[in-house]
């Protein structure tokens, strides 16, 4: 069993015995599946796996002085709507779903806090459907076994501009940076011939000294691996956030890294 957010798999339209669900997707459209909207891997065709649970408390302020939490809060610390399925029904609901879609990414919450579970998900999905394996983790926490069964890591250190109020800022401000899980996905994908990239959320310029900081910590990454993401959840915010974002990157040699499904859908869950 797989413990699922209130998504969990996503944007889907046939239910694991095929048939059509009542309601179109969140997204709106006929078809199942989306587009992953950050990262190199940036508008291919994929479906989604949402799991429920984090280890942090991700809370950022705005440029404009707002708070602005996780924007999948509903699937970390505040988990609502949450259920558990076997991994014999995610696969049939995949299949279902999957149409011309090679890609799924398995998301979180903290993926890797069901570790054992998630690989023999990954490793059932590997025999009988071939898929691309995105797992979106915030590398706090490294199992290699599972590691083993992924094709594409997104690591998302936290930066001390995520530290929330307390009494969760004492937890949050030592788990959320884990140099020796980062260096072994690092060291993973070397070895292994696969791919990932080191994604931060730009939320003020204290930011890019830490991510400098960070970077000189660990090896076998390049510039084209770093990606900056501007903060925000609303059109609005991340127009507050890009120049900066923008400039930085341009500075740094990093790679800009756009939310296209804020731009496609809004601030909107399980599209």
């Amino acid at each position: 069993m797989l413990h699922l957010a209130k998504d969990g798999i996503f944007p889907i339209t046939k239910d694991k015995d095929g048939k059509l669900l009542k309601e179109l997707p969140a997204s709106g459209l006929h078809v199942p599946g989306t587009i992953q909207g950050e990262g190199k891997l940036n508008g291919i065709p994929s479906l989604f796996i949402r799991l429920a649970g984090c280890n942090l408390h991700c809370t950022w302020k705005t440029l404009a002085g707002n708070t602005c939490e996780c924007d999948t809060a509903y699937a970390a610390f505040k988990v609502e709507n949450s259920f558990s399925l076997p991994i014999r029904e995610i696969i049939q609901i995949i299949g279902h779903n999957r149409g011309n879609i090679d890609h799924l990414v398995i998301t979180g919450g903290e993926p890797f806090l069901q570790a054992d579970k998630v690989k023999e998900l990954c490793l059932q999905l590997k025999k009988e459907a071939h898929f691309h394996i995105t797992v979106e983790t915030n590398a706090t926490l490294y199992v290699e076994e599972c590691a083993q069964t992924i094709d594409f890591f997104s690591l998302s250190p936290k930066l001390s501009g995520s530290v929330p109020p307390t009494p969760y800022a004492e937890h949050h401000n030592n788990t959320r940076i884990n140099i020796p899980a980062i260096q072994s996905f690092i060291t993973h994908v070397r070895k292994n011939k696969k791919e990932f990239q080191l994604k931060f959320v730009y939320s003020g310029e204290n930011d890019v000294s830490e991510i400098q900081a960070l970077l000189r910590q660990l090896d076998g990454w390049a510039n084209e691996d770093i990606l900056l993401m501007p903060m925000g959840a609303t059109p609005e915010e991340l127009n507050l956030s890009i120049p900066k974002t923008l400039e930085h990157c341009i500075r740094n040699g990093w790679r800009f890294c756009d939310r296209l499904h804020i731009s496609l859908f809004g601030n909107k869950q399980g599209v």
